[in-house]
């Protein structure tokens, strides 16, 4: 959000000249918060680089993340070591089903064996290291037109307010607190939201995680409060005692839910009630073990509440990490983070370089 602007009147020579000589109050006021609001800004645009910054620096979690993927299209390197002209189809259709059990979706695997089979008989391609390039180059350009924005956008003011969302046993609750983690190693004052009210234990979940990680934490006391309630109280509280993150934990629920779909709906209108502009980020929480059974999850949720970002979870478990692809390209939405282990710090920022080099090493 833009900092407050200050409209000054009209002034006539000699009291342009006065005020020069000695600022009023109110200019005085304006200025200031120009400054503070710079600060903030300031803050929000170091606080995502330096996450994004840590993506890159922790490759090696990355990559062995997605060794059952890797293993799942080590097959690739065997079609095209000994690859030759003649056997172009033989290995395309192969190459095609590799991607296809890797989860990359029947209309990415055929757009991108399509497009090597034009480049090979083009002659662009005449080698299978220039094939394998080729196909890695392809993958990227599918992540980047499409999920370029993978840096968290937390806005101009304090606090900047995430909203985490997703259906039940995807992760949600852990993310939060894996993010929460992340957030204070960067030295960010943080507020967790206890939003999900209908499962007993998520409170106490999101307890462990707020002593776990040094956050402060906003509760339903009497265990009768709605979601609406809660996150609204913690957004208002984040702002009155400066918190820089409001992290807003959700219920699961099935995206087949309408009323409780509608509910996320309503938490996300008394957020922005409480802090206009709020929330900066709806992030939807996805099991990377159901492959592309999640992109209907989220075309739902994206329907209803608007996401800006994915965060995809286990995918260490997983040799399906063709999903991550096929959920940007089919939805145009960025993955921000995905989860790759059991660890506090196995949440990483995703970065659409090291994720193929991760799989096509």
């Amino acid at each position: 959000m833009a900092a407050p602007s200050h409209v000054v009147p009209f002034l006539s020579p000699s009291s342009a000249s006065a005020s020069l000589r000695a600022p009023s109050g109110r200019r005085a006021a304006a200025h200031l918060r120009c400054a503070a609001a710079a600060g903030q800004a300031g803050f929000f645009t170091r606080l995502g680089r330096l996450i994004k910054e840590k993506a890159k620096s922790d490759v090696d979690k990355l990559f062995s993340g997605f060794s059952k993927t890797r293993e799942n299209l080590s097959v690739v390197d065997e079609l095209l070591t000994y690859w030759n002209l003649a056997d172009t189809d033989r290995v395309l259709d192969d190459l095609e089903e590799a991607l296809l059990v890797s989860d990359f979706g029947p209309k990415i695997s055929f757009r991108i064996v399509d497009t090597l089979r034009e480049e090979i008989r083009d002659g662009k391609l005449k080698s299978g290291a220039e094939i394998k390039a080729s196909l890695k180059r392809c993958i990227l350009e599918l992540l980047t037109s499409k999920g370029s924005n993978t840096e968290l956008k937390l806005g101009f003011r304090k606090p900047a307010v995430i909203m985490i969302v997703g259906v039940n046993g995807g992760g949600k609750t852990t993310s939060l607190g894996k993010l929460a983690y992340r957030f204070k190693n960067e030295g960010a004052k943080v507020l967790m939201a206890a939003g999900d009210t209908f499962r007993a234990a998520a409170r106490d979940q999101l307890e462990v995680w707020a002593e776990r990680t040094g956050s402060e934490i906003v509760i339903d006391k009497d265990k009768k409060a709605q979601a609406p309630s809660v996150l609204s109280q913690a957004v208002k509280r984040g702002k009155r005692e400066g918190f820089d993150i409001v992290l807003c934990d959700t219920s699961g629920r099935l995206h087949t839910n309408y009323g409780l779909m509608e509910e996320l709906v309503t938490c996300k209108k008394v957020m922005a009630k409480a802090l206009p502009g709020a929330p900066n980020e709806v992030l939807l929480v996805l099991d990377g073990t159901t492959g592309l059974n999640m992109l209907q999850q989220a075309r739902e949720f994206n329907d209803v509440v608007g996401i800006t970002g994915f965060i995809l979870t286990k995918l260490d478990g997983t040799a399906r990490g063709g999903c991550v692809v096929s959920v940007v390209d089919e939805l145009g939405i960025p993955v921000k983070f995905v989860g790759v282990g059991e660890g506090v710090e196995d949440l990483q920022p995703f970065d659409a370089e090291a994720f193929v080099e991760a799989i096509f090493p």
